[in-house]
């Protein structure tokens, strides 16, 4: 029987596992795991021992069940697992343990392990609904992410208690896939790339803003597949979607906090992909409360407008040489005419031009389908689909781009 030769074959991977309902599952996440020629280490939390037992696991994983911090045989077993893994997989993460994995409380050897490595850590919650939105919990996820932790999203379905809902274990099979790309080879893996997302909002008064219909769906996607790509991914986000795996996200409201994140971050980036629908005009004097109409004698309150920062110009007026700025162009007529005098005003290198007036193209939904127009001349029509499709599309020219300017020298800042 051939040896299996995939990017597992060979990975010493500490599967974790905790109490939860799901822990069943965790058992055939294990046997794909060795399936795929990983050596496969077994650690179970006390409440995982009582959803599923050892013997399971000590027949199907390559090494037998470890436990606890004080009757193993090494006295210090939480930096032996730590230390030799290649990656950790928690399978399912119960909120009890992201808790204490996010404020560093290494009370059994499962969390001891995880703040005791260095290797890629990938969570898998599985919780109830309730659970799975409670603030607690999606703020300690959020710090997770922020500092690398790896997630695959819980799936929607018939969860323990007989209903429906969010929190359900991921598909086995798609845990160990994304284990798979973790390890993977990925190409740009050393490459930083910075994204913006969402449309800004631009206060009126307390309560009210002018704004846009830009979901930032679309940016979330760019920014999902560089991650899966292996880049170190910056989200400056306006909008409250669950951040993709591996990506930090900065969260902004006006083009203004906009401006300062994408020039902070952007400075000593590789790609810049300004997604973002950024407002053009904000109000001038934004009342500090509530206009309140009972107030105005009947008038209508006069809003005094002014330009906001052109951000992708400056961008591009600051972009370090070897860098690849990608601008965005959300038109209604003229599509090609408008997006290629951007490309050239704004010194972007691609623009990705959308006729959001076509059915199921640009904001809010969940397909688009674009132009893309490349600074050397090139033009290429990527036909309505997912909006990953569309990411994957834009980032594999961003791809030769950048395979080119490497081979004309080292990246010098410009003035």
């Amino acid at each position: 029987m051939a040896q299996p030769s995939g990017p597992l074959a060979g990975r010493r991977i500490v599967l974790g596992v905790t109490g939860g309902i799901a822990a069943y599952k965790a058992v055939d996440v294990c046997r794909r795991l060795v399936d795929a020629g990983a050596h496969v280490v077994p650690v179970l939390t006390n409440g995982a021992r009582h959803m599923v037992g050892e013997t399971t696991f000590n027949a199907l994983a390559s090494e037998r069940v470890q436990s606890s911090l004080w009757n193993e045989a090494d006295p210090i077993p939480h930096t032996r697992l730590g230390q030799t893994a290649d990656l950790i997989v928690v399978c399912p993460a119960t909120a009890r343990v992201l808790g204490a994995f996010a404020a560093g409380i290494s009370s059994d050897l499962l969390t001891a392990t995880l703040i005791a490595t260095r290797a890629p850590v990938v969570v898998c919650p599985a919780m109830h609904t309730e659970m799975w939105e409670h603030p607690a919990v999606q703020d300690n996820l959020a710090t997770l992410v922020r500092r690398g932790t790896l997630v695959v999203p819980p799936a929607e379905g018939r969860l323990a208690g007989g209903d429906l809902g969010k929190g359900r274990l991921a598909d086995p099979a798609d845990i160990v896939a994304f284990c798979e790309g973790v390890l993977a080879d990925r190409p740009w893996r050393g490459r930083t790339v910075v994204v913006s997302a969402g449309g800004t909002r631009e206060p009126i008064d307390a309560v009210r803003y002018i704004s846009n219909r830009s979901s930032g769906k679309q940016g979330y996607a760019v920014a999902a597949e560089a991650a899966e790509r292996g880049a170190e991914v910056t989200l400056v986000s306006t909008v409250a979607r669950p951040a993709p795996a591996g990506v930090a996200v900065v969260a902004v409201e006006t083009a203004a906090q906009m401006h300062d994140a994408m020039r902070a971050h952007a400075a000593q980036a590789d790609v810049v992909v300004m997604a973002a629908a950024v407002a053009d005009f904000r109000p001038v004097a934004p009342a500090a409360g509530k206009i309140k109409k009972d107030r105005l004698a009947g008038e209508v309150p006069t809003v005094v407008l002014e330009q906001t920062a052109d951000i992708l110009a400056d961008l591009g007026a600051h972009k370090p040489a070897g860098q690849v700025l990608v601008g965005f162009a959300a038109e209604t007529s003229d599509l090609v005419a408008n997006a290629l005098a951007k490309l050239k005003r704004k010194n972007a290198d691609m623009i990705v031009a959308n006729d959001v007036a076509a059915e199921n193209v640009g904001f809010e939904h969940d397909t688009n389908a674009a132009t893309l127009l490349v600074a050397d001349g090139r033009r290429l029509e990527v036909p309505l689909a997912d909006k990953r499709e569309v990411a994957r599309a834009l980032l594999d020219v961003v791809d030769e781009l950048l395979a080119a300017r490497a081979a004309d020298g080292p990246r010098s800042v410009a003035p």
